[in-house]
């Protein structure tokens, strides 16, 4: 999914980017009106905001667009934040004006004189500025140090075309006439606008070099088959586009931000500081580690100058230091994340929820009048636990319905089903009426504890090349083989299990689905001690295992239709957590009870709070994509390889920090488990690579 979620969003980027391979100017862009997009009606806009002025910038990203059109929209969103309703919002919407702007290096809050082109502290005058545009612009944007922006026109100024790396985007060298006079805009945040909308032209290029590289992976050949079976290869542009995702996700949420800041009596916000900060630092660098991949992917022809290999990795470096050092933005993250800012995340719900709130609320408030026993019952039999499942399991709940029920039922602590939660909506949809009435209702009480028998010591990822055989009986089949880091197998009533029933058919096929009482004789659990002390694992030695026909879930021999239905809800449901005392709100909670950090310290906390919002980010993206009835597509891969990473780098840094705290020498330890349950990371990346990107399978 590109920066727009919504059916308007995509038709508007699909738009723009049919205006640009038509080989769209700067008149072109003002003609349709994409100039004036975040701009007042009043002042010759569209009337709408940044959000969709980053979504129509990513379209013309992608393809690469030349021009001034980016400082000229920058420029017109700093007016218009600075309140201004005048001709040169107009003229800069309609195309008959355009603007440059210098933006300083270095660190977010840098004075002018953190680029060696600038003038000292302080001065009225300063200059030269190294500015973003054509020295034939209309105005010029400069900012001082203070921290206001001065707008002055052309003949206020002396300027002269400057080399830069982009070769299709102006630079140029801009030195104000003496003394310095035009338009003061104190308050406007030019510095996080520019962070926002170079942002989304860099998810613009990152799109372009991920596609890229994925169709040269499909149709390039060497060894005999394509290079994108290489799983080197495969992963590498796998692993671009979970960037490329993750920084959507962050500068549409800082857009968000920034729009409804706009609108703030306190102006810029800390919550949309904060937002704009996780997109500096995630944004513009997704465009360089994107294009870099993409070249690397093409090899030798991406390395010469007639391919556009190199002109998006140029446009990918320009836009990252005109957005800031992303090290800065790290820094400021992490200063108003340990200051207790935090970014809300929850999705703007239409009208038609009101009524259907006040009922769940309704339903929350009586179950919050009942004794713990009497709510759990209340919990199963009204279908409050899994709500989505079909009644009487669950409620039917549209996704509308799970979004309201999840806000109302925060601090009821609805039961946590564990392994059940994996296995029960496969038996709503595969098992039978008597299987359905004979563990569900017991499961939602909380009386059976399940596990789960899949993965074996030669089957783990390649969960399909288990060996564990069932072989027909008299009323049933006979289970023998060995299971393997199966979680709390030693405390668990049923199991759910695959065993081969026809091992001469194909791989994926053969396989049966069972329901196991681990009871049953000829079942042995045996504890495994994990590597921090634990005994969570357990291996499971089936030995004549008797399993009656009516505990076969689904069809004989199909059982692998139903063990993926199970695999999509354990994929889902680890996604959704990161893991307990693992994320960066926990790491803001412990940095700010400690000495200040050192600058590396305090950057290494800040990049690693921008990944965990943004991981927040995408998971609100996805809720609003299922909302407004499109699919999820890889995000759940995508989440649970971020999130699961990201929980591994917390508790590492963390541990760092109080190296005798037992809490994070525990989890330092923990979380190594996180990128191998549940599909390690490198299957992750496959999952990824084939189905979000069309990549060729293994052999």
């Amino acid at each position: 999914m590109g920066i727009g979620l919504t059916g308007e969003h995509r038709a508007l980027a699909d738009s723009v980017r049919g205006l640009a391979e038509r080989g769209a100017g700067q008149a072109a862009l003002a003609a349709q009106g994409l100039l004036g997009l975040h701009l007042p009606e009043r002042c010759g806009g569209q009337g709408y905001g940044l959000l969709e002025l980053c979504v129509a910038l990513e379209a013309l990203g992608e393809r690469r667009v030349a021009g001034p059109y980016l400082p000229t929209v920058l420029t017109s969103a700093g007016l218009a934040w600075a309140g201004a309703a005048d001709g040169v919002l107009a003229a800069l919407a309609g195309g008959s004006m355009t603007a440059a702007v210098a933006l300083p290096s270095g660190s977010p809050g840098a004075s002018p004189s953190g680029s060696p082109l600038s003038g000292s502290p302080g001065s009225p005058l300063g200059g030269p500025f190294l500015a973003l545009g054509a020295a034939e612009a209309d105005v010029f944007l400069l900012p001082s140090a203070d921290g206001a922006w001065t707008l002055l026109e052309r003949d206020a100024v002396t300027a002269v075309t400057a080399g830069g790396i982009d070769l299709d985007r102006p630079l140029c060298s801009v030195t104000p006439h003496s003394p310095r006079t035009g338009r003061v805009l104190p308050d406007a945040p030019v510095r996080q606008l520019a962070a926002v909308l170079l942002g989304a032209d860099a998810c613009g290029v990152a799109a372009w070099a991920v596609a890229t590289a994925a169709g040269h992976a499909k149709a390039r050949e060497q060894f005999g088959r394509p290079i994108g079976q290489f799983q080197g290869v495969k992963h590498r542009v796998a692993a671009a586009l979970v960037a490329l995702e993750q920084a959507r996700a962050a500068v549409w949420d800082a857009a968000r931000a920034l729009d409804t800041a706009r609108h703030h009596p306190q102006g810029l916000t800390p919550e949309a500081r904060l937002a704009v900060a996780v997109a500096g630092v995630l944004g513009t660098a997704a465009g360089v580690r994107c294009a870099a991949d993409a070249i690397q992917v093409l090899g030798g022809i991406g390395y010469t100058f007639e391919h556009d290999a190199h002109r998006y990795y140029r446009r990918a470096l320009s836009d990252r230091r005109w957005s800031g050092d992303p090290g800065g933005w790290a820094e400021e993250a992490a200063a108003l994340a340990v200051a207790g800012v935090r970014r809300t995340m929850e999705p703007d719900l239409p009208e038609e929820a009101a009524p259907l709130r006040d009922a769940i609320r309704a339903e929350a408030e009586s179950l919050r009048a009942e004794e713990p026993a009497a709510r759990r019952a209340r919990f199963a039999r009204d279908g409050w636990i899994m709500p989505y499942l079909p009644k009487p399991w669950g409620r039917g709940a549209s996704a509308l319905e799970q979004v309201l029920i999840h806000q109302e039922f925060r601090d009821l602590r609805r039961p946590n089903l564990g392994i059940a939660a994996w296995a029960v909506p496969s038996i709503v949809t595969y098992g039978t009426p008597e299987q359905q009435e004979r563990f569900l209702p017991r499961t939602f009480a909380g009386e059976i504890v399940w596990c789960q028998l899949f993965s074996e010591p030669g089957a783990g990822s390649d969960l399909a090349g288990l060996a564990t055989k069932a072989t027909r009986v008299e009323g049933g089949w006979s289970l023998s083989g060995q299971k393997i880091w199966t979680s709390l197998a030693q405390y668990a009533h049923w199991g759910i299990c695959l065993a081969r029933t026809s091992p001469d058919r194909p791989k994926h096929e053969g396989i049966t689905y069972f329901l196991v009482d681990m009871s049953s004789p000829g079942v042995t659990v045996r504890p495994l001690k994990e590597i921090n002390g634990d005994e969570i694992f357990n291996e499971v030695f089936l030995d004549d295992v008797f399993v009656p026909d009516d505990l076969v879930v689904g069809e004989v021999d199909q059982g692998w239709r139903v063990a993926r239905d199970t695999l999509s809800h354990e994929r889902v449901a680890l996604g959704d957590s990161w893991g307990p005392g693992a994320r960066h709100t926990d790491l803001a909670a412990l940095v700010a009870g400690l000495p200040p950090l050192g600058q590396a310290r305090r950057e290494q906390a800040g990049r690693l709070w921008a990944e965990g919002q943004a991981i927040s980010a995408l998971g609100l993206r996805v809720t609003l994509s299922r909302l407004a009835g499109g699919e999820a597509g890889a995000a759940a891969s995508v989440r649970k390889l971020l999130g699961m990473r990201h929980a591994q780098a917390i508790a590492e840094f963390c541990w760092s920090l109080v190296p005798d705290d037992p809490h994070w020498g525990r989890m330092i330890l923990a979380t190594r488990a996180f990128t191998i349950g549940g599909g390690t990371t490198e299957v992750q990346l496959n999952i990824i690579g084939e189905r979000a990107l069309g990549l060729p399978r293994d052999p």
